[in-house]
């Protein structure tokens, strides 16, 4: 079989996408009506064009990114972008709202089937303002909130000082042991100390899967409630790949792309006694006007994660990272924890004799995408780390599989090292694999 028909039919298979059904409708990224924004406005749209030939041309290797379907885009594209939607569904502040409604619950309804959760609230803008909302329904300033520590793989709103919550809120951070790993003894000596009102656990740069029951049993040892920040991670609970923060958590913060693959955006879930608490949270106190046309594309996204074919790519992209992360160790990286469990892996450059902005620059200059982060230990400031952050959520989506592992691994190995000929080859590989095939049919 010809290298492009098995790449196309791997892809298939892997990206938990199916094989387009109809004309160029069917697969497309944007709206029939691009042509019209090109006759209007070609200085914009040769932006969005150029952006499309980035993602295209790129590995996309950003562990907070991914390839949303055409059914997604469609959503955002749509009409629900005009509607102002005040409130929820049947008790809105804003005439017209009854197409709107069925939307989002539509989008409720999923997400609750599709966790096993008894609440949920799509309207949130982004991940930061699901946990901003999470914190005012439990929280008041001047409370005491045990959470991941950032240079142990927390989030800016885990209490960074320039975030919300370290402005907020008295956080004190936990960390991981020499291995990587969260030292749960810690965690529960931290709490009994000080007896924070909430404890958090999830985080933006930590690759192993979080001992929730542990979480559970510590907050309630100290009478705190559990706030879990899924946001990387509920894509991949989704697909029954990761284990589920859901039973065990108060409330459960996310983002609706990263490894779920749906339009930018928050999503929060909880049990019906907080429920009531969450959604003021939400509106009134923390944002207006929902977005209807990413809520609709929230639902669509929901639909898709509860089908075969998305558990099929979220066991894939597991299965990605953990070669993808074997391989990097072989090329001299000192990979945080040794290894994965989720889309995510974090590695140390100190060995290579760079540090990770270098290390980010190097990769993007040959068409290869990553992040800078701290790891833990690392003596030097947030600046100057040593670590890099990197995902296989979206190169997954592309069809990329266990055979281009080894492959990627190398590429970053020889941009590291400098290799000048490491772009070409990186151009070669994802040419195989675009994300959108069909995308914008006669440009």
């Amino acid at each position: 079989m010809p290298v492009a028909e098995t790449a196309q039919t791997s892809a298939r298979v892997r990206t938990g996408r199916a094989a387009p059904s109809g004309g160029p409708s069917a697969a497309t990224p944007m709206p029939a009506d691009f042509a019209a924004l090109r006759r209007q406005d070609p200085e914009l749209a040769g932006v969005l064009l150029a952006e499309l030939d980035r993602q295209s041309s790129c590995l996309q290797l950003l562990a907070g990114e991914n390839f949303t379907s055409a059914a997604v885009l469609a959503a955002l594209g749509s009409p629900l972008a005009n509607k102002y939607a005040e409130g929820y569904p049947g008790h809105r502040h804003h005439a017209g709202c009854e197409l709107v409604d069925l939307a989002e619950r539509l989008a409720v309804e999923r997400a609750t089937a599709l966790f096993g959760a008894a609440h949920a609230n799509v309207q949130p803008y982004s991940g930061s303002s699901a946990v901003l909302a999470s914190y005012a329904a439990l929280l008041v300033p001047g409370d005491t909130v045990l959470a991941t520590a950032l240079p142990h793989g927390g989030h800016l709103t885990h209490g960074s000082r320039a975030n919300f919550s370290g402005r907020w809120f008295q956080f004190v951070g936990y960390g991981t042991d020499r291995d990587g790993l969260i030292d749960y003894d810690q965690v529960r000596d931290l709490a009994r100390k000080h007896r924070p009102k909430a404890i958090v656990c999830g985080a933006t740069a930590y690759p192993r899967h979080l001992d929730y029951a542990a979480f559970r049993e510590i907050a309630d040892d100290v009478g705190a409630y559990l706030i879990a920040d899924a946001a990387h991670t509920l894509g991949l609970v989704a697909g029954g790949a990761a284990p589920s923060p859901v039973p065990y958590a108060d409330v459960v913060c996310a983002t609706t792309h990263k490894t779920l693959r749906g339009p930018r955006g928050g999503l929060i879930l909880c049990g019906e006694p907080l429920a009531q608490r969450v959604d003021r949270a939400v509106y009134p106190f923390s944002q207006g006007g929902p977005h209807m046309h990413a809520i609709a594309a929230k639902a669509a996204a929901f639909a898709e994660a509860a089908t075969p074919a998305f558990s099929e790519y979220a066991h894939q992209v597991v299965a990605n990272a953990r070669l993808l992360a074997e391989a990097l160790c072989a090329e001299g990286l000192d990979v945080v924890t040794g290894g994965t469990d989720t889309h995510l892996i974090t590695a140390g450059v100190g060995p290579l004799d760079i540090d990770g902005r270098t290390a980010r620059g190097r990769c993007a200059a040959a068409g290869i995408l990553v992040d800078k982060c701290p790891i833990p230990y690392d003596p030097r400031p947030a600046d100057g780390c040593t670590g890099i952050r990197l995902g296989t959520a979206a190169v997954t989506t592309q069809g990329l599989g266990e055979r281009e592992m080894p492959q990627v691994a190398g590429l970053i190995g020889r941009a590291l090292r400098e290799d000048r000929d490491t772009g070409a080859d990186v151009a070669e590989l994802v040419r195989r694999f675009p994300p959108y095939p069909d995308a914008y049919p006669g440009r």
